[in-house]
């Protein structure tokens, strides 16, 4: 369906008219920054483009007073003078006559783009919009906001089109306090802010920004202030603020551009992949067009490009994490399966100073080397598109089979006799139609290992899964693929004289029992609920993923491997936040047509349907996250965030 670019050169218009070191940083370049950039990449025109309209007094009522809504229109007969006075009754504020028609078209914006989201026009969209709107209140301006943008469209949401979970996400440095006062007795917005806080020290200096705000009367438990819990949202607005970037001088932050692209692809696989976001804040106007972007191009479905630096969480980010999941225990099912109780840290578990802990077998620590900030900055993260986005490499033609029009089906295979060579050794792969299921598995590991194709599905006899599985392993290990991450489910062993040289981790889901082998062989039980198998998704397979850092990624769904389609989409989703996209999902030729269409969706862009109606994880599911946790921790860094249990 495509994405929306909501914008309307209006909205530069406002600025500051008097010398104020505060307010300064509030510019109309903002806008043309990030637009000039969306240009020169290609973006824009990618995308469907909204011109903005103003939102009525009426809409603006949804959220604001009728008394500050007036107060507003009045500034557009102020004169300077009178603007500053009015300014100074507010905290960091400017008004210009022009305010009021670009704050109008700044809601209207999102409203638009709600409206082109939930009627099926577009899946999803950007408002890029100023002034700003999450710290706006019911009758206050506040941090160069006026009118509440992402509040107003949640209202609308819920008021027009009958929504009755949405879920707001606000990743702007600031909290976004306008939002969650407008929020917090109402249980059908979840409202889920992380920012910095520093015990009250950093603007807006707020008791209420801590983790143990958690809303209040029937809205307890849903204003989250940093657990990622099972709301089934029907709509996902973000707060997209990008004043956390690299360089940044009010957040003082060091997420590159790239972060973005990462958390916008995880919100795709919530709600549909319904998700609307609207400019916040961000105030280096390099970074801030680097990082709008980030987030255009993973909207429109462009795999996200690999992170870069430390994959290991600070102490204050784990604090952060606990404190949070202790506020919102008592309001979800899923935190109370586990102790949530602060628990300190060791000095060797994140001290440079402290002694290493016990490796089990297979390696030492995973460390990635720190970048320096300006090197970040000034060398974002490209990456040319392939010229095939997705392709489908099955045995036989299939005409149920329904795909993407820009995913191919890919007929040709890799030399005679290059395929019998790579089959020599597996008996299994002697038949010829394993034989031939294996050339086109090598054509198309080679066509990604090139560049030429960024994800793939092949198809292979279920006699032959496991063999075909080793070769393509050893094949992309041989042919440029540095670190490669094979997660196998179903009855798909581990080769025995695959090297243990921390070059692939083997990650096995439905083996007989939770085991961790090595710190790169790991094997857990499929999870019979839903609940289970999301936690395993998040509290396992991505900290690991993550940590390791690959740049081929291998799905494969051998015999036996249990899952239906929505759970098998939603784990190649997660997974295409990895290695630049570079998927590559192995199927048994007997498989549905569905499974194949639905994982060719997934893997070329589209949001993975929903799971349906969640289900709180089993007790033996949680004690094998825990365990493999448990034993994972010391050499793994990411796992030393909790794992979130879904409600």
């Amino acid at each position: 369906m495509g994405t929306a670019l909501v914008y309307h050169e209006d909205m530069t218009a406002t600025r500051l008219l008097w010398d104020d070191p505060e307010c300064e940083i509030e510019r109309p370049e903002r806008l043309t920054a990030a637009l000039d950039r969306l240009r020169q990449r290609g973006l824009e025109q990618r995308c469907l483009r909204l011109s903005a309209r103003e939102a009525s007094e009426e809409e603006l009522g949804l959220v604001h007073s009728p008394e500050y809504v007036s107060l507003v229109r009045e500034t557009q007969v102020l004169g300077k003078e009178e603007l500053q006075a009015l300014s100074g009754q507010f905290d960091a504020i400017y008004f210009h006559p022009s305010t009021f028609h670009c704050a109008r078209l700044a809601a209207g914006a999102g409203l638009q783009l709600v409206d082109a989201v939930l009627t099926g026009a577009v899946q999803n969209g950007l408002a890029l919009v100023r002034p700003p709107g999450h710290h706006g209140q019911r009758a206050a301006a506040n941090g160069f906001c006026v009118f509440n943008n992402v509040a107003i469209a949640a209202a609308h949401a819920k008021q027009k089109h009958g929504l009755h979970r949405i879920l707001v996400v606000d990743w702007d440095v600031h909290h976004g306090q306008g939002i969650q006062y407008l929020f917090e007795d109402d249980p059908s917005v979840l409202y889920f802010s992380w920012h910095r806080y520093e015990h009250g020290r950093f603007w807006p200096f707020l008791r209420e920004s801590d983790a143990d705000a958690v809303g209040r009367g029937q809205g307890l438990g849903f204003t989250v202030n940093l657990p990622w819990n099972q709301f089934d949202p029907e709509l996902v607005l973000v707060s997209a603020g990008f004043d956390s970037a690299i360089g940044d001088p009010e957040g003082q932050m060091q997420a590159t551009p790239e972060c973005f692209a990462h958390l916008t692809q995880l919100l795709q696989v919530l709600a549909g992949g319904r998700v609307c976001a609207v400019l916040e804040g961000g105030y280096h106007l390099e970074s801030l067009a680097e990082s709008v972007c980030m987030t255009v191009q993973t909207l429109l479905g462009d795999p996200a490009p690999p992170l870069s630096g430390p994959m290991a969480p600070c102490q204050s980010a784990l604090e952060s994490i606990q404190s949070a999941r202790a506020a919102q225990a008592p309001h979800w099912k899923s935190l109370q399966q586990q102790d949530v109780t602060a628990v300190p840290m060791s000095p060797s578990s994140h001290s440079p100073e402290g002694r290493p802990p016990p490796l089990l077998p297979g390696g030492p620590v995973c460390k990635a080397a720190a970048s320096a900030p300006s090197s970040l900055l000034d060398q974002p993260c490209l990456c040319p598109a392939p010229s095939v986005r997705t392709a489908v490499a099955l045995t036989t033609p299939d005409i149920t089979l329904v795909l993407p029009p820009d995913v191919i089906q890919q007929e040709a295979s890799a030399l005679r006799e290059e395929t019998e060579a790579w089959a020599r050794p597996h008996e299994s792969l002697a038949r010829e139609e394993a034989l031939t299921a294996l050339g086109k598995l090598l054509y198309l590991l080679d066509g990604m290992l090139d560049g030429q194709v960024n994800s793939g599905i092949a198809a292979t006899p279920a006699s032959a899964a496991a063999a075909t599985l080793d070769v393509a392993v050893r094949r992309g290990l041989s042919h440029g693929a540095q670190r490669l991450l094979c997660v196998a489910l179903g009855q798909l062993d581990r080769p025995p004289d695959l090297a243990h040289d921390g070059r692939s981790l083997w990650l096995n889901i439905r083996g007989k029992e939770a085991a961790a082998l090595s710190m790169f062989h790991v094997s857990t039980p499929l999870p019979v609920m839903t609940g289970g198998f999301l936690s395993c998704i998040l509290g396992l397979v991505l900290p690991l993923a993550y940590g390791f850092q690959p740049d081929l990624v291998l799905v494969a769904l051998g015999p036996g491997h249990g899952l239906q389609g929505p759970h098998a989409a939603l784990l190649a989703a997660m997974l295409r936040g990895l290695a630049g996209g570079r998927v590559l999902a192995l199927l048994e030729e007997n498989s549905t047509p569905q499974l194949a269409g639905i994982l060719a969706r997934v893997l070329n862009g589209e949001a993975p349907p929903s799971l349906g109606p969640s289900s709180v994880a089993s007790p033996e599911d949680v004690q094998a996250l825990m365990y493999l946790r448990g034993q994972l921790e010391p050499q793994w860094k990411m796992l030393q965030c909790h794992p979130h249990l879904v409600a």
